[in-house]
């Protein structure tokens, strides 16, 4: 029946007060603010769908322009970010190739990173996935298990690269995997043991499959919690995996391979050549070997690259000069308070000499910058003062407070 000299939803059927907003079309076709909203969410599920993934790597950005769009975001590591470029774009170029009668299959390249904690990895791997339309997901290797064990089975990475690309194999088997802590699976000791080595060797066992290619049975929502779910086949063959790991210790086998210790005329001309402050640059597979890496692992991560130790100079680029620096970040969230932030010169060089004193790389900036500012993101809020500026005196008194010595790392 109709509603005679009264507006209401057409769509819905409610009526003007029964709604906070009616909004009148032409011919007089009204919709309320709940529908409206209903049909923006419809419409931007529709769009996710149809363009969220590139996974053909059509219009994919060239390694020069992935290496621009890194520049913004990370500081330095030129050489990573470089052999990253190359790896992704290399990756979608296999994805294009066409069956030709030459013959000629081209292999993926999965990436092994080696860096210091707080270099960057991480971020790195983050950051390209902004740039990238294809399912991508970050795994932490260190809550992995052999088969059977308390922790997650190795498909549950796969499970996580699902779920970002909503269970569409397709793209999914196209997507790109950047497996983090690499290096806290490696085998406890040199030799082969003949006892269990469950969340080391084992592990490493177990991804020999997804890094190879092959066809894996995936859980779907994890396989221990729900062990009556239906399993996916999902072929590896074309994800590519980056690794990424802080391999702490692994100097000492560089240096040791390098005879950086021997005694001699030709080993002080050798000495010369070397650069002891930063061995990680001569880093080999060998190296990855010694380390505790079986040798079936480092043959299918074949491009290794290092990400050099950060120096002052580099911190205090990575405190301001970024897109999303960690302080532009600071002071955007004061500005949605209509608080403007300043801080003085010297509170950024103290914030840097704390981080290298605690040796806590660039996550560190974020940990202390953290603690001198937290009494004002407590109390400004409620004060509603225009501005609020850090000097040098007040950091100085957060961080002595606070008792940063427990951050230390010795």
């Amino acid at each position: 029946m109709a509603k005679i000299g009264r507006k209401y939803c057409n769509f819905c059927g409610k009526e003007e007060h029964d709604v906070n907003l009616l909004i009148t079309g032409l011919g007089g076709v009204n919709i309320c603010n709940v529908c409206a909203q209903l049909a923006s969410e419809l419409v931007s599920q529709s769009q996710d769908k149809s363009d969220k993934f590139n996974i053909e790597g059509k219009n994919m950005p060239k390694p020069v322009e992935l290496k621009a769009y890194l520049d913004q975001y990370v500081i330095g590591q030129d050489e990573a970010k470089k052999y990253l470029s190359v790896a992704v774009y290399n990756h979608y170029k296999r994805l294009m190739q066409k069956h030709s009668a030459d013959d000629v299959e081209i292999e993926k390249s999965n990436i092994i990173m080696v860096g210091a904690t707080g270099t960057g990895k991480t971020l790195l791997a983050r950051t390209i996935a902004k740039k990238l339309h294809v399912p991508f997901t970050i795994v932490d290797a260190t809550v992995l298990t052999e088969a059977g064990y308390v922790g997650e089975d190795i498909e549950s990475i796969l499970t996580r690269l699902l779920q970002v690309a909503n269970y569409d194999v397709p793209s999914a088997e196209r997507g790109i995997v950047f497996i983090d802590e690499i290096d806290k699976i490696a085998r406890k000791g040199d030799n082969p043991s003949i006892t269990r080595d469950v969340s080391g060797e084992g592990v490493q066992q177990g991804l020999l499959k997804l890094l190879e290619g092959s066809v894996v049975n995936v859980p779907p929502q994890g396989g221990r919690k729900h062990p009556e779910q239906k399993l996916i086949p999902v072929n590896t063959e074309n994800i590519l995996f980056i690794c990424g790991g802080a391999f702490d210790g692994i100097e000492k086998k560089i240096a040791s391979r390098l005879n950086t210790h021997v005694v001699g005329y030709n080993a002080v001309i050798n000495n010369q050549r070397i650069d002891t402050a930063n061995l990680m640059q001569y880093i080999a597979p060998q190296d990855l070997k010694s380390f505790g890496l079986i040798p079936e692992i480092i043959g299918r991560l074949p491009v290794l690259t290092y990400l050099e130790p950060l120096d002052r100079t580099a911190l205090r680029r990575i405190l301001t000069e970024p897109k999303n620096s960690i302080i532009k970040q600071y002071i955007k969230l004061f500005a949605m308070d209509d608080i403007k932030l300043i801080f003085d010169e010297d509170v950024f060089e103290y914030i840097v000499n704390k981080a290298i004193e605690f040796k806590l790389g660039a996550r560190g900036l974020r940990a202390i910058t953290e603690t001198i500012i937290m009494d004002k993101m407590y109390e400004m809020p409620s004060r509603h003062e225009p501005q609020i500026t850090i000097d040098l005196p007040y950091a100085q008194s957060k961080i002595e407070k606070e008792n940063f010595q427990r951050l230390k790392i010795d």
